[in-house]
């Protein structure tokens, strides 16, 4: 077998999440749309991949790692021209490499970096609509950005992110660290809107994570939950979760290190 290192780029909006649920065209999968791509270029059905996260429904990709292993000699320029030929419209091999067998996407990473775009107006540009959440706020009070940020820095450092994450028994440990968690304001307007980005790099997420502590931070800003109430989820194992987990169309995989 041969292994390349590929970086991939995705529009999630049409897909059910990144892994291959054996569903066919039905239920397409960005990992199956990529495996099918392979199996036509080396005319093979012994191909496997690997990725470095496994994004949710409707969650896109900038910097999506994988690694691919093929029975077929070819160089990582040419097998990058041929998959994008081949690939749907909304997906991109950004760039492809050599790799080894030992090398691992997932359990190699040192962090990522994830982005969850949206808007706060009260009416949202359908420009915007597959890849910036709208989150209306209340008429004419303000986000209160300074809130917020001071919120970002409750998630910094080493926490047990259980009341922010999805229950999953096959889970080891829901402790987590995050590197930076802030909120920053777009400029210019996108398509007339205000569109804000919540930036947070971790070196591990639970599944639903960012989207959580996304409801979070905007329950805060709606006056919904306080400072007080986002520490105490962090400090304490609680069933109940703060608020809702957001849509997944605003959520971005940005890059991975390693």
């Amino acid at each position: 077998m041969y292994h390349h290192r590929l970086i991939v780029s995705y529009k999630g909006t049409h897909y059910y999440g990144w892994q291959d649920i054996g569903e066919g065209k039905e239920k397409p999968t960005i990992q199956a749309s990529i495996n099918e791509v392979l199996q036509k270029i080396c005319k093979s059905k012994d191909c496997t991949i690997a990725t470095a996260s496994r994004t949710d429904a409707g969650v896109h990709a900038q910097g999506q790692v994988i690694k691919v292993s093929i029975p077929l000699v070819i160089d990582s320029s040419k097998l990058l021209l041929g998959m994008n030929s081949l690939l749907p419209h909304d997906i991109r091999i950004l760039l492809c490499e050599a790799s080894t067998l030992a090398f691992n996407p997932n359990k190699d990473s040192k962090s990522k970096e994830y982005h969850y775009y949206f808007c706060i107006n009260s009416i949202h540009n359908p420009m915007l609509n597959d890849t910036i959440a709208h989150i209306p706020f209340n008429g004419s009070i303000p986000l209160d950005t300074a809130l917020i940020q001071e919120a970002c820095k409750r998630f910094v450092g080493e926490h047990d992110f259980y009341s922010f994450a999805k229950r999953d028994t096959t889970m080891t440990s829901t402790f987590r660290t995050i590197v930076s968690c802030e909120i920053v304001k777009i400029q210019p307007k996108v398509f007339g809107n205000d569109v804000y980005c919540l930036k947070i790099v971790g070196e591990g997420f639970l599944r639903y994570m960012v989207r959580y502590i996304a409801g979070a931070l905007f329950a805060l800003g709606r006056n919904e939950i306080s400072l007080d109430d986002i520490g105490d989820a962090l400090e304490n194992h609680k069933e109940e979760k703060l608020s809702a987990r957001v849509k997944s169309r605003g959520l971005h995989l940005i890059e991975v290190c390693y």
